[in-house]
């Protein structure tokens, strides 16, 4: 599985206005942006982005996930700390 794959689950399951994704073969680390996420609980923000994953990680092609998430304007504020993954 390569970057572009598992851009198109998470892109094909939730509208975000911005998705970053980098992957080593077994770790993979994402930074999603949307304003969604105003309205969840950390552990949903999660939850929201990891089940498109759901059967990847079942499968054990991706072993650990980092998720960083952020509404527009905190992505404006802190892209340059978070960029390049």
């Amino acid at each position: 599985m390569d970057v572009c794959e598992i851009e198109k689950i998470i892109n094909d399951a939730i509208k975000l206005d911005e998705l970053h994704v980098a992957f080593d073969g077994s770790q993979c680390k994402i930074i999603a942006v949307a304003d969604l996420f105003d309205e969840l609980s950390r552990v949903k923000k999660q939850q929201l982005v990891t089940a498109p994953l759901a059967q990847v990680i079942k499968e054990g092609v991706i072993h650990a996930i980092t998720i960083k998430t952020f509404n527009t304007e905190q992505w404006k504020r802190d892209k340059m700390f978070n960029l390049p993954l």
